[in-house]
């Protein structure tokens, strides 16, 4: 017999049990809450996949199952055998009548209670928060998420071609890179899987990466990890339309997963249905830089000039203006990477694109990459980095050059925009910030 298996019961998932309705099985998880006394005790039971009330009557049960609801404390693991029975009033549509009741292990003292926390307290239980509905619920999209953007990319022709975490170079400067030591030399981990997947997509044609990527900047904002997931699709014959349009193609693809697949964690995230339902149509609004920067400064804001990057309030403000992600493109050069194609048409400006959603900022950085070997040398220079450093690199253009373009989407960002959760800490199991290394 296994785990899977006890008295000869199959074991079902809380998430499952709405189909097998007047069925005899097996749920193995733990105690959320516990409330009623006497011959009745009503138990909220996890199993990761969901929460389902259990009714515990004296007279359904034996003594020994009865005796035990007694005992068990919150997190307790227990197994249930029972049957499930439709109920509109429950949370999941269903109630579990036991026939029998075993406790695995009595849990101690457990520390997160109903009483409100502070986000200290809860992120150095970190370990133990996960196991609240939100944060279930939070993580149980996140496994829908990265389950469609390996599925939308395969579905186009996209290969998985991972780029290398260790670095041998800082190419864009090491004041926001992690320096490590690599047996007699020096690495770096990755701030991005671009450069080498431009390598990859003049091989196999249309490729992504998926992985961690760590960032040494010493931000506080809640929209920074130090250490977050990003995928990055990047595809020969791509020019700066082509990259928007796989962008937007992507980001609807998403919306649209999770809506069907995940509403019910959604909700118990009270996330606003109808706002992401609105997202998850197309077409994206799309505005220059000069646009955007007009926008901002018609709205009277004296922190920003013509010319300066984005801050978040920048963002926020710009996303307030549209009902869907907007898609500001052509940047200006001095403030975006060496390696972005010129508009032919604005020398001055480069053919980059930044997505920026409601609640969460930028969620996808792209552009058209430059493909002239002589450019993007003279721009390597105009940024003083290291000419050896990316003579691989510039291989790429010596033999067999093509217009090429891709972006990067930060997992943990447009998880809090599909979400609704306003801190990318609660969108990554184990958080990596500035003043956060434990647990």
């Amino acid at each position: 017999m296994t785990f899977q298996e006890y008295r000869g019961i199959k074991a079902v998932s809380i998430a499952r049990l709405s189909e097998h309705i007047g069925e005899e099985v097996l749920v193995q998880g733990w105690l959320y809450n516990k409330r009623g006394k006497g011959k009745l005790h009503f138990l909220q039971v996890r199993d990761g996949s969901g929460i389902v009330q259990v009714v515990a009557s004296k007279n359904d049960l034996d003594e020994e199952s009865f005796e035990a609801c007694k005992d068990l404390t919150q997190e307790s693991s227990l197994r249930v055998i029972g049957k499930p029975v439709a109920d509109e009033r429950a949370p999941s549509g269903v109630e579990l009548q036991p026939t029998h009741i075993e406790i695995v292990s009595i849990a101690k003292d457990y520390p997160i209670t109903k009483k409100e926390h502070g986000p200290g307290f809860l992120m150095e239980h970190r370990h133990l928060w996960l196991r609240s509905n939100k944060q279930m619920a939070v993580m149980r999209i996140r496994n829908e998420l990265l389950k469609g953007v390996r599925d939308f990319f395969y579905e186009r022709g996209f290969a998985l071609m991972d780029s290398p975490i260790f670095t041998p170079n800082a190419c864009e400067g090491t004041s926001t890179l992690f320096a490590t030591k690599y047996f007699e030399d020096m690495a770096y981990l990755t701030q991005s899987g671009q450069l080498y997947a431009e390598a990859s997509a003049m091989a196999l044609g249309k490729v992504y990466c998926l992985g961690p990527t760590f960032r040494a900047e010493k931000s506080k904002t809640r929209r920074h990890l130090t250490e977050f997931w990003m995928v990055e699709p990047e595809a020969a014959f791509y020019d700066l339309d082509d990259v928007m349009q796989l962008a937007e193609d992507f980001l609807i693809y998403l919306a649209e997963r999770c809506l069907e697949r995940s509403r019910a964690d959604l909700l118990i995230l009270e996330r606003d249905v109808a706002a992401l339902e609105m997202a998850a149509s197309g077409p994206y609004p799309r505005i220059s830089y000069d646009e955007a920067a007009d926008l901002i400064l018609e709205s009277g804001d004296e922190t920003f000039k013509r010319g300066d990057d984005f801050g978040a309030p920048h963002e926020t403000f710009l996303s307030e203006r549209f009902d869907k992600p907007v898609m500001v493109h052509t940047w200006p050069a001095e403030i975006k990477a060496f390696y972005m194609k010129r508009d032919p048409d604005k020398p001055n400006y480069v053919k980059g694109v930044d997505v920026i959603a409601r609640g969460a900022g930028e969620i996808i950085g792209g552009a058209q990459r430059e493909d002239d070997l002589e450019l993007l040398e003279q721009r390597i220079r105009d940024h003083d980095l290291p000419m050896e450093a990316f003579s691989w690199y510039l291989d790429l253009r010596r033999y067999g050059s093509v217009p090429h373009g891709g972006f990067g989407l930060g997992i943990e960002r447009a998880l809090s925009w599909i979400s609704g959760v306003s801190h990318v800490r609660e969108t990554i199991p184990f958080p990596r910030m500035l003043d956060r290394l434990h647990p």
